[in-house]
């Protein structure tokens, strides 16, 4: 049965129920009759990021999938994270297990509910730039003033847009394609992963000089720098998604964002806390979760509360509770000069009665667990609940963009200068050491990947960085578990790519399923 994509009225879903009529009275006539009403349809568009519903924990978006496991970023992270070196779960959920062992199929709820979230967000911003049109606006009377103000807004509906997009093309490679050009009800055509990267890389061109400059936008909302960070991103992936590598033009996004005004916060250990709203000067674009507004079991809830197990005391991490469920395998510590952050502070991890072995995926004290999310402040004050977390998600963040710049450059990209990256990569190992300890003279590729998993653990990036590196299906880069065997085990090449839902399969005659599966 397809998961029906319900919560707006609108249905430019690729599901079997298109023909279905809004389950609310509301119509689109009555929502963009006024400026405030494109307001709040707008911050729908960013609200699905971090909600599940419009009614809190207790609702969901997306039918079909238990409305705890349906936030975007816990779908996400599961899919990125949990089949590779960094991350086991040990839940016995159906499905969860398939992430690590690496046998996913069609039919995986997870997978499921990442596809039809990413096409239910899409379907909220062709809806609201569709409706945002200068025809649309006149229409219903919106003054010029307020349609200034509203264009805008379509220019950040268009990037939530294209950041979807991305996912859908980093993940399942081929998905459906539609846009606000296409009239409600359209049965989604599918489009190819080279020509999907072409639009994206476009689309982010051309919005471009329509939205804010740097920093200067609301806090969580995009801009600029969101649009290059995420070429830039896209770009240094290019030689995956087309077989043509763009390292230049990796280069010259990043080094954009670089240049924007954006300055590493001095502590580490201060970006995963309840009050990191305040590590902007770091932030790009974050997802905004707030423990009495956003209320729902994904996002950094869910990396708060499923790292907490075994000795673990919940209250230390600003937590009512743990999950006992995620872990590291050994291979994310082997990383770092020590397990206890005394040399490198983005060592951070619970020893204490964990085995750095896991001989038992489903025991949680198998494993070291990962202590970087902590519902505190930065003062040690609990968030403003114990259930639900106040840490705010990064999507883009500086670190990211001086690892871009090294890698583009040590790939051949043009305009890339080595010194420079040299200098990029020590002020992130500066902050780590406290000082200049750390620091070092040359790099390598196999250097920024292992440098990328110690800055970057655990938010969302390895298993687009393995398959860059081209050891994510590999027998020559194993880690414990991997493709479900104790010592690891290579995997056929076309896990590189998610399968596409069988139920949209059926659903949309016009989907071809992805090879292998």
């Amino acid at each position: 049965m397809a998961m029906a994509i319900a919560g707006s009225g609108i249905f430019m879903s690729c599901t079997k129920n298109l023909d279905r009529l809004p389950t609310n009275a509301l119509t689109a006539t009555q929502v963009y009759s006024t400026p405030l009403g494109y307001k709040l349809a707008f911050a729908k568009v960013y609200g699905s990021f971090a909600m599940t519903g419009n009614n809190g924990s207790g609702s969901g978006d997306i039918q079909g999938i238990d409305f705890g496991t349906s936030d975007f970023f816990r779908l996400y992270w599961n899919a990125q994270e949990l089949p590779t070196d960094e991350a086991v779960v040990g839940w016995g959920d159906a499905g969860i297990q398939d992430f690590h062992n690496m046998n996913w199929s069609s039919n995986n709820p997870f997978l499921q509910g990442l596809y039809y979230r990413s096409m239910y967000q899409i379907t909220l911003a062709n809806d609201f730039i569709r409706q945002s049109s200068d025809a649309n606006l006149s229409a219903h009377g919106i003054s010029a003033t307020d349609a200034t103000v509203i264009h805008q807004y379509t220019a950040e509906a268009r990037f939530l847009r294209a950041y979807q997009y991305s996912v859908l093309m980093d993940l399942f490679g081929n998905p459906p394609f539609v846009t606000d050009a296409d009239a409600i009800g359209t049965i989604p055509k599918q489009i190819q992963r080279k020509d999907l990267f072409n639009y994206v890389q476009s689309e982010l061109k051309t919005i471009e000089p329509q939205m804010a400059a740097p920093k200067t936008n609301e806090y969580g909302r995009a801009d600029q720098a969101a649009a290059w960070a995420l070429l830039a991103r896209n770009y240094l992936n290019d030689s995956v998604y087309t077989g043509v590598p763009h390292y230049d033009s990796a280069i010259i996004y990043s080094k954009k964002v670089i240049d924007a005004g954006y300055t590493l916060v001095p502590n580490y250990g201060w970006l995963m806390l309840a009050d990191n709203y305040l590590d902007k000067n770091e932030f790009i674009l974050t997802i905004n979760y707030d423990g009495l507004k956003t209320q729902n079991y994904g996002g950094t809830t869910y990396l708060n509360h499923a790292c907490i197990g075994g000795s673990m005391t919940a209250a230390d991490y600003g937590a009512g509770g743990g999950w006992s469920g995620l872990r590291a395998t050994k291979n994310l510590p082997d990383l770092f000069p020590d397990f206890t952050g005394n040399v490198d502070k983005r060592s951070q991890f619970y020893t204490s009665g964990q085995n750095m072995d896991i001989n038992d995926i489903t025991q949680f004290t198998d494993g070291y667990a990962v202590t970087k999310y902590r519902n505190k402040t930065r003062l040690g004050a609990n968030g403003q609940s114990l259930d639900y977390s106040d840490i705010d998600m990064p999507i883009f963040r500086l670190p990211e963009m001086y690892l871009i710049y090294a890698e583009a450059t040590l790939r051949g990209g043009a305009g890339g200068d080595n010194t420079l990256a040299i200098q990029y990569i020590n002020k992130l190992r500066e902050r780590a050491y406290g000082n200049a300890s750390g620091d070092v003279t040359s790099i390598d590729l196999n250097f920024i990947l292992d440098e990328r998993g110690r800055e970057l653990y655990w938010e969302g990036f390895r298993r687009t960085d393995l398959i860059r590196y081209g050891k994510f299906v590999s027998g020559t880069y194993l880690w414990p578990w991997k493709g479900g065997v104790k010592s690891g085990s290579g995997v056929q090449d076309f896990r590189k790519i998610y399968p596409l839902p069988t139920s949209d399969l059926s659903a949309n005659p016009n989907l071809v399923q992805n090879p292998g599966y």
